[in-house]
């Protein structure tokens, strides 16, 4: 029995053995073994982490190794450089403008104001060079007139004066004819008016501006005249200041001042809304103490038929006034609106003394006559007309350039 087991056992350990020695060389086969390292008995052995530090890998070593060997030794880094600030902008300040001489200017204007007023002169011409004047004709001449708006008064006395001359001249040649038109045209234009604009101070000392004073219904071109005046006197060597009172017209103020600023003139303003006496008191004190040549005041476009602001408006003068002489009060009308611009000429001359007009939009539908009518309306000249929408097409008013263009010269 013993026999039996111990070679049952023998048998299990010979057979283990065995398949172990075939899976071993299957092993073998599959999964060789790489060739044994030789130690580097030369490399000091690595050094202790301290605290705080991680150990060096083999991989860190061999990099570092790599980069002492075979590349340069880095440079050092230069340190960035302060940034400087930037510049911050300014806003560029308006370019100052230098406006047209104002000598001659109508005459330069002549042909612009031809073309749109010489209706008047041909058609008296036309109707003067008929070969028979009976009282058709010159209730046709009258008509003519009356249509321009020269006015009853002014008309009448204008055809008695033609009736007259035609009957002793005799024959008439067109050239005879013009040259007579134009005598008795200039006479109700009244050249022996002064149409001198005051910008000079009427206390006569020196010490205070010249004080000019823009006043005239909405719509007429009020600021806009005040700006271009402005203009007109830069442009004669004087120093300006503008006073912004019309308070009551949404940018009216913003309007003028830039006016000024193209000029190089200075502008006093206050809130909207705000008391015109106010700012146009400001104005005078601001053009004393600045040591201006003139101070121009434009007022808030009153509605005639307002008598409160029509009281307010003399105010405005009242509280000027106080600190010095208005030298200058300007009425500025729309030629185009013919008789109505009269009856605004006659309340504003209740209120202030107006001492000038100037005529806007001459160079549009408006009728030549206006001139004759409103001076007569109002014993005044005019002394400044509008031609368009230039900056500098406000002109001094010279009569016989005027009558030139209605006749077509």
């Amino acid at each position: 029995m013993e026999t039996v087991i111990l070679a049952v056992v023998i048998a299990v350990v010979v057979i283990g053995a065995l398949g172990g020695l075939v899976v071993g060389s299957r092993k073998k086969k599959q999964l060789p073994p790489p060739p044994p390292s030789t130690p580097d008995i030369t490399a000091a052995p690595p050094t202790e982490p301290h605290v705080g530090e991680e150990a060096e890998t083999p991989r860190d070593e061999a990099r570092r190794t790599i980069e002492e060997v075979d590349l340069p030794a880095a440079e050092p880094e230069a340190e960035p450089e302060a940034a400087e600030p930037e510049a911050v902008e300014e806003p560029a300040a308006p370019e100052v403008e230098v406006p047209e001489p104002t000598a001659g200017r109508l005459v330069r204007l002549r042909a612009r104001l031809s073309r749109s007023q010489n209706a008047l002169g041909k058609g008296l011409l036309t109707l003067l060079s008929r070969e028979h004047l009976d009282e058709d004709t010159w209730e046709e001449i009258e008509d003519t007139l009356l249509t321009a708006d020269v006015g009853v008064q002014p008309t009448q006395e204008l055809v008695d004066n033609l009736r007259e001359r035609v009957k002793v001249l005799g024959t008439r040649t067109p050239d005879e004819l013009r040259a007579l038109l134009r005598e008795e045209l200039l006479k109700l234009v009244v050249p022996e008016f002064d149409r001198t604009v005051k910008t000079e101070s009427l206390s006569g000392e020196g010490t205070t501006p010249g004080i000019v004073m823009v006043v005239g219904v909405n719509g007429t071109g009020k600021t806009t005249t005040t700006g271009k005046l402005a203009r007109v006197l830069v442009a004669d060597g004087k120093n300006v200041v503008l006073g912004a009172a019309d308070t009551f017209r949404a940018a009216a103020a913003d309007q003028l001042q830039t006016w000024g600023e193209r000029v190089g003139a200075r502008t006093v303003r206050g809130p909207e809304g705000g008391d015109p006496a106010s700012i146009a008191f400001d104005s005078v004190k601001e053009g004393v103490e600045a040591g201006a040549d003139v101070v121009l005041i434009d007022t808030a476009g009153r509605l005639h038929t307002k008598t409160g602001l029509m009281d307010e408006l003399g105010k405005v003068k009242r509280v000027v006034e106080k600190q010095a002489p208005l030298d200058e009060v300007l009425l500025v009308l729309d030629a185009t609106t013919g008789q109505n611009g009269l009856v605004q000429a006659r309340v504003f001359a209740e209120v202030v003394d107006i001492t000038g007009i100037v005529l806007t939009k001459l160079d549009g539908t408006a009728k030549g006559g206006i001139v004759v009518a409103v001076q007569r309306e109002l014993g005044v000249p005019v002394k400044l007309v509008g031609l368009g929408e230039g900056p500098d097409d406000l002109a001094p008013f010279e009569p016989e350039a005027f009558v030139d263009a209605l006749i077509g010269e």
